[in-house]
C-alpha cells in the first residue's frame, strides 16, 4: 500500500521543516551557529552597530553579540538560510552595540550594513561591501590577488594605502585592474570614511 509511506511522509516533512528553521534562526541573546562550507558564497544584511566580520579556520557561520544592555541583545534577530545571512531588530538606537560574524577564510561575501562602524578581516575570496553611513575598513591582504578592486566613498575619506590612493571630499572613486589577479573587491560608503589596507 503506497498510502501509509505517503502519510508518514506528510507528517514528518513539516517536523523536518520546522527543526531547520529553528537551528537556522535565533537571537543575539547567545551565540549563533550555521552550517556553511568554506568556498560558499554568502550574503550578508546586517543591522547598525560597531560590527566585525571575521575569516576563521573553523567551517560555518558564527555570530557572537555583546551590548551594555541584555534587553537590547535579546531583541536583535539572528536569521540564516540559503547562504543568506541576516541580523536585525533592536532598538535603533541602541548605544555599544557589538557584534562579530565569523565566517571560513575562504568565504565569498555580499555585505549591506546600515550604519556604524564595520571592519572586514581574513577573508580570501570575493567582497562587496556596501555601508550607508560610519566606517569601513577591509583588510584586503595581497593587493595583487584582486583582478578588480574599487571603492566609492560619497561624502568622506577614502584612503586605500593597498592600493596607493588617498583621496578625500566628494563623490571619490578609484578603480585597479590587475590581469593576474583572482578577487574582486567593491566597497563602497555613502557617507563616512573608507579605508582599506
Amino acid at each position: 500500500m503506497i498510502v501509509k509511506p505517503l502519510l508518514v511522509l506528510a507528517v514528518a516533512l513539516p517536523l523536518v521543516a520546522q527543526n531547520m528553521l529553528a537551528q537556522n534562526s535565533g537571537t543575539c541573546g547567545r551565540p549563533f551557529e550555521a552550517t556553511v562550507s568554506p568556498g560558499s558564497q554568502l550574503t550578508m544584511d546586517l543591522r547598525s552597530g560597531d560590527v566585525e566580520v571575521v575569516g576563521t579556520s573553523k567551517p560555518g557561520v558564527r555570530v557572537t553579540c555583546a551590548s551594555g544592555n541584555d534587553a537590547e541583545t535579546r531583541d536583535v534577530r539572528i536569521a540564516f538560510a540559503a547562504g543568506h545571512l541576516r541580523v536585525y531588530g533592536g532598538p535603533d538606537s541602541a548605544k555599544h552595540f557589538h557584534y562579530r560574524v565569523e565566517v571560513p577564510t575562504a568565504t565569498g561575501l555580499l555585505v549591506r550594513c546600515s550604519a556604524g562602524n564595520l571592519t572586514v578581516s581574513g577573508i580570501e575570496g570575493d567582497k562587496e561591501i556596501e555601508l550607508k553611513a560610519g566606517n569601513l575598513v577591509v583588510e584586503v591582504g595581497k593587493p595583487e590577488s584582486y583582478r578588480v578592486a574599487e571603492a566609492s566613498v560619497m561624502a568622506g575619506d577614502l584612503k586605500a594605502p593597498a592600493f596607493g590612493v588617498t583621496k578625500d571630499g566628494l563623490f571619490r572613486d578609484f578603480r585597479k585592474e590587475n590581469a593576474g589577479g583572482r578577487y574582486r573587491l567593491k566597497a563602497k560608503v555613502l557617507a563616512g570614511n573608507l579605508t582599506l589596507r
